[in-house]
């Protein structure tokens, strides 16, 4: 003798309503922290590093700015630094090459015409 699905429900212990409503809690709480942390945490992170990438690009084009065609009288003396440096070397010429136009980047970074 089945009993229908509905008295199945009602006789539901209720250890297993708070096991389903656990698991809603914890999916809403996820939902709600991902939400806020795409909302806050990641513009605040994505503006530091991309000034950390700015401030890296700098210092390797004072250093390595003849790689990209630009004349570096003290070059001779930067390359003493090349085998510290060098892992990074690929990236950022990569970068380098894949922007339009770094002057005007850095240009609009400080609001010149």
């Amino acid at each position: 003798m089945d009993m229908p699905q509905e008295e199945k429900e009602r006789n539901q212990p209720p250890e297993e309503e708070s096991e389903e409503r656990q698991t809603v809690f914890e999916t809403l709480k996820e939902w709600a922290s991902g939400m806020l942390f795409g909302s806050f945490v990641e513009i605040g992170t994505q503006a530091i590093r991309k000034e950390a990438f700015d401030i890296n690009d700098n210092l390797m084009l004072l250093l390595f700015g003849d790689f990209l065609g630009i004349p570096n009288p003290i070059s001779y003396y930067t390359l003493e630094l090349l085998p510290y440096m060098a892992e990074e070397l690929v990236p950022w010429e990569r970068r380098m090459q894949n922007r339009k136009s770094i002057l005007a980047e850095k240009a609009g970074q400080y609001d010149f015409g």
